[in-house]
C-alpha cells in the first residue's frame, strides 16, 4: 500500500491549509462556530468533496488540516450527511449530550440505523461548564425519532466518521508538536533554551514519534476506505481512530508540560486543543473501544 501523498493530495493540502491560514486564526477560532464558519467551509468546497469526485483518503488530507486549525463544529457529521446542513451525530443513549444544538439543521442517532431525530420536539438544556469551550453541548432526556434517514449505511457512517474523526485528531497532534517544538527553541531557561534539556528532548521526541505512527494508521485507514478489496477495513479504521485519539492526547498533555505554567492559561492555545481531543475521543467509539474491536479482529481474521 502506497501511503505518501500525491502531487494531487499535497496541492489539496495547501490549498485548504492557506484557506484556514487566511480566514481562520486564533483570534476568530476562539469566537467558536457559527453559520458563517460553516458557510465559508461549504463553498470551499469541504463537505462536498465525495461528490465533487475526490476519494476518501482526499477527505483524510483534508480534515488532518482541519485539525491543526483545531476548526470548531459538528464537521464530521455535516461531510457525512453531504446535504449542505449543519448536521450532529449521537450514539443512542438515555441521556444524550448533543453539541452545537442552537445551530443544528439535523440531529440523527447511529442506532442500528441512522435515525433522524425530531428538534421540534427535543426537550434539552445547555450544560453550563462544557469541557471543551469551542464545543457548547446540551443535554437531553430523550429524543424522539422521525425514522431512517434514506439511503444511510449506519456501518458506513461508523467507520467513516471514525476515519475523519481520527485524521482531525492527526492533525491536532502534528500542530501540538509544531508548536512545542517552537516554544522550547525560543524559551530560555539558565541562558539555553529549554529545548537543550534532555527532558524536554525526550518528550518532544515521543511527540513526533506518536504523530508519525498515527499519520500511517490514518493514512492506511483512508485507503482501506477506498479500496474494497483490501483486507482488514475494520481493523484499520479501529487502529486509526485509536492511535490518533491517543496521540492527540497525550501530546495535549506533554505540550502543556512543555509550555510549563504558560500550559495552563487560557492565552496559550495548548489546552483547546487536548480538550477537543478529549471530546473527539467520545465520538465513533473511544480509543479502548477501538482497540478492543482491533484485537478482537485478531481472533475473527476480520
Amino acid at each position: 500500500m502506497f501511503l505518501d501523498l500525491t502531487d494531487d493530495q499535497l496541492a489539496l493540502r495547501d490549498g485548504i491549509r492557506a484557506l484556514l491560514d487566511g480566514r481562520f486564526g486564533p483570534d476568530r477560532i476562539r469566537h467558536g462556530f457559527d453559520r458563517a464558519m460553516f458557510a465559508e467551509l461549504a463553498d470551499a468546497g469541504v463537505f462536498s468533496l465525495i461528490a465533487d469526485g475526490f476519494a476518501w483518503a482526499d477527505a483524510v488530507v483534508v480534515f488532518e488540516q482541519l485539525g491543526e486549525f483545531c476548526i470548531p463544529g459538528p464537521l464530521v457529521a455535516s461531510f457525512l450527511a453531504a446535504d449542505g446542513r449543519i448536521t450532529a451525530a449521537i450514539d443512542a443513549g438515555a441521556a444524550p449530550v448533543i453539541e452545537h444544538l442552537d445551530l443544528l439543521d439535523r440531529l440523527v442517532v447511529l442506532d442500528g440505523a441512522v435515525r433522524e431525530v425530531d428538534l421540534a420536539q427535543l426537550d434539552a438544556t445547555p450544560l453550563d461548564w462544557p469541557l471543551d469551550p469551542l464545543t457548547p453541548v446540551w443535554r437531553s432526556a430523550a429524543v424522539i425519532e422521525t425514522g431512517a434517514l434514506p439511503g444511510a449505511d449506519v456501518d458506513a457512517w461508523q467507520r467513516r466518521g471514525a476515519v475523519l474523526t481520527a485524521a482531525f485528531c492527526l492533525g491536532m497532534s502534528q500542530r501540538l508538536v509544531d508548536t512545542s517544538v517552537t516554544y522550547a527553541a525560543e524559551r530560555r531557561q539558565f541562558d539555553r533554551p529549554i529545548g537543550g534539556f534532555q527532558a524536554i528532548k525526550h518528550l518532544l521526541a515521543d511527540m513526533a514519534v506518536r504523530s508519525e505512527v498515527a499519520r500511517a494508521a490514518v493514512y492506511s485507514a483512508g485507503a482501506h476506505l477506498d479500496a474494497d478489496e483490501l483486507p482488514g477495513l475494520a481493523r484499520s479504521v479501529s487502529v486509526a481512530k485509536a492511535l490518533a485519539g491517543e496521540a492527540a492526547i497525550r501530546n495535549g498533555k506533554d505540550a502543556t508540560q512543555v509550555h510549563g505554567g504558560m500550559g495552563f492559561t487560557w492565552e496559550v492555545d495548548v489546552h483547546l486543543y487536548l480538550k477537543r481531543a478529549w471530546v473527539l475521543d467520545t465520538q465513533f467509539g473511544s480509543a479502548e473501544h477501538h482497540y478492543d474491536l482491533a484485537a478482537a479482529s485478531l481472533t475473527s481474521g476480520s
